[in-house]
């Protein structure tokens, strides 16, 4: 292959990346206004009918012009990466619209509403221009309501039902955010966080987006919660599956390769649940054994699930107890990762109102720009969070699991900008380092007692129970009942916790699927590194390979770490 053919493929593939970015700046705003993108408009979202069918549309082309690109001619790594995930992003767009995905959107546990209290948490007003920004796209927000509600009615009429559950969910989360004040809201919080809130342009923009919130947006949240209540209750679901309805089962499998980013059938992920869930399960039973409780698991299981010494008094206490954890992992980082980004992050309680259908801790990373920390939130129940998992929570959500790789990703100024944002897309990457870190988290010396050991095991048995009773729902017919007592059978999670996350299985199908595929393909990596590479095996190099990859499919982290693996043999 000649140079040139290389160089004119490699400028090509650029310039459709870079189409395809302000593709994504029209098309699905949120994530570029969280990249802080210039935009040529002040939405968030674009969720109607008709922004759908002109999406796909606009996908359709974009195909065409990255079948014009030379992809043989692409000789670096990187670059094909980019080639394969443009394809898989395009050609997803097209699937989901050809199965009515956008008919059927997401409600519980991130729909909308969430995703504009998420926008607000994230926001750093520094200026006049960002808090007049911020104002118009707050103004916008009711507007965008009405078209995803256009969606869900349409949607609706062709027969579309949602399981009774997930709308009672949906609902809770609603009336959780609309639960305070407006000026004590998460929408106007960002101008009580600005350090110029008092000049007169920012405090006349704070007037603005509280006169927002107070005559427009909440007046929209509850029309919403009406619509939610009223129209869309009818006819709803006993059933939780999916595959119920038009297009349904054709919809799974979607999903399925959509969050897996592998081919495995869901019969192919099912069996493989019940495989590491037998795993796990011997590995627990030795910890018990450690613990005092040999041969006596359900015993150990009830001690960690009603002795009150696992239990934080209050949210306070629980905040500060993860915060102090956090900076004794942060002291351990460097021994096992020689590549660090330049933001740091702290530790929030979730408003108790909006804990109880929210898991137990999440990770809301930094802008880009650096103008505010990640936020490692941690909920306000306390009983939903016991002692014994916070080591296993903190190294997935905060360092090194997620806030630092997003963290890395979103410094990694080589990669296009559509991949340096798009973490959230590639569910398999991103969730499967994270469990990794959990385990990491033993050589790193993060788990100190037997507790702390199974809490740890225990997370990765939820994630391995996920690949179970998320196909066990959607592929196999399993009730309600079904799954909350096959979990309560292998967990410790208390009751409430695991109708959450049943009902967010059912919510979102097949995204529960990606954590335990991708973790295993990592430590999967990791022992053909060590294998190969022995004695000269470096944990420092291999975490650099893994998580200056970016997020992408599994089949192209192999790929790129296999790229390593060669450079250093």
């Amino acid at each position: 292959m000649n140079s040139a053919s290389a160089t004119a493929a490699t400028q090509a593939l650029a310039d459709l990346a870079q189409r395809y970015w302000q593709f994504e700046c029209d098309e699905t705003p949120l994530a570029p206004a969280l990249a802080g993108a210039p935009m040529d408009h002040d939405l968030l979202f674009r969720e109607s009918p008709a922004d759908h069918a002109r999406r796909d549309a606009r996908a359709a082309a974009l195909l065409v012009d990255l079948d014009a690109v030379d992809a043989g001619a692409l000789q670096e790594g990187q670059a094909r990466a980019t080639y394969r995930l443009l394809q898989r992003e395009l050609s997803g767009i097209r699937a989901q619209f050809a199965v009515q995905a956008h008919l059927r959107p997401s409600l519980f546990p991130v729909a909308m509403d969430f995703a504009t209290v998420f926008w607000a948490n994230s926001t750093a007003l520094t200026d006049a221009a960002s808090a007049g920004r911020y104002v118009r796209r707050l103004a916008a927000i009711p507007d965008a309501l009405a078209g995803f509600r256009a969606s869900l009615a349409a949607g609706h009429a062709l027969g579309i039902r949602y399981p009774r559950v997930v709308l009672e969910s949906a609902l809770s989360n609603t009336r959780g955010i609309m639960a305070t004040a407006a000026e004590n809201s998460p929408w106007y919080a960002p101008f009580k966080r600005c350090a110029a809130a008092d000049s007169p342009a920012l405090r006349a923009c704070g007037e603005k987006a509280l006169d927002l919130i107070t005559n427009a947006l909440l007046p929209a949240l509850r029309e919403h919660l009406a619509f939610m209540a009223g129209p869309m209750s009818v006819g709803a679901r006993e059933s939780l599956s999916c595959t119920q309805g038009p297009d349904g089962p054709a919809l799974y499998a979607v999903l399925v390769r959509h969050f897996t980013t592998g081919e495995a059938s869901p019969d192919e992920i099912h069996a493989l649940g019940l495989s590491e869930v037998a795993r796990l399960n011997a590995e627990i039973e030795a910890v018990a054994a450690l613990a005092g409780y040999a041969k006596d698991l359900p015993g150990y299981r009830h001690f960690l699930a009603h002795d009150p010494q696992f239990v934080a008094p209050s949210a306070d206490v629980l905040r500060q107890q993860i915060e102090s954890l956090c900076k004794r992992i942060d002291k351990r980082i460097p021994a096992f990762f020689g590549h660090l980004p330049r933001i740091t992050y702290g530790v929030e309680s979730v408003p108790a109102a909006m804990s109880a259908k929210l898991p137990p801790a999440y990770a809301q990373p930094s802008p880009p720009d650096g103008s505010a920390p990640g936020i490692l939130w941690v909920s306000g129940m306390p009983a939903k969070c016991p002692s014994y998992l916070h080591p296993a929570l903190a190294v997935h959500e905060a360092w090194p699991g997620h806030l630092m790789h997003i963290a890395l990703l979103q410094e990694a100024q080589d990669l296009p900008a559509f991949r340096r944002n798009g973490a959230v897309k590639y569910t398999a990457c991103v969730e499967g380092w994270a469990l990794y870190c959990e385990t990491l988290g033993i050589e790193m010396g993060i788990y100190t007692t037997p507790h702390e050991h199974y809490g740890r095991l225990e997370m990765e048995l939820w994630r391995a129970a996920r690949l179970v009773v998320d196909t066990g729902i959607h592929a196999q017919g399993w009730t309600r009942e079904q799954a909350v007592d096959y979990m309560t059978q292998h967990l410790t999670l208390s009751p409430e916790t695991i109708a959450g996350e049943v009902d967010r299985y059912a919510a979102l199908p097949a995204q529960a699927l990606g954590y335990q595929i991708g973790n295993l393909c990592l430590r999967g990596l990791r022992r053909k590194a060590e294998t190969q590479l022995g004695a000269r095996f470096s944990q420092r190099s291999f975490h650099t390979a893994v998580m200056t990859a970016g997020a992408v499919t599994l089949p192209v982290l192999e790929d790129l770490v296999g790229d390593w693996l060669a450079a250093q043999a």
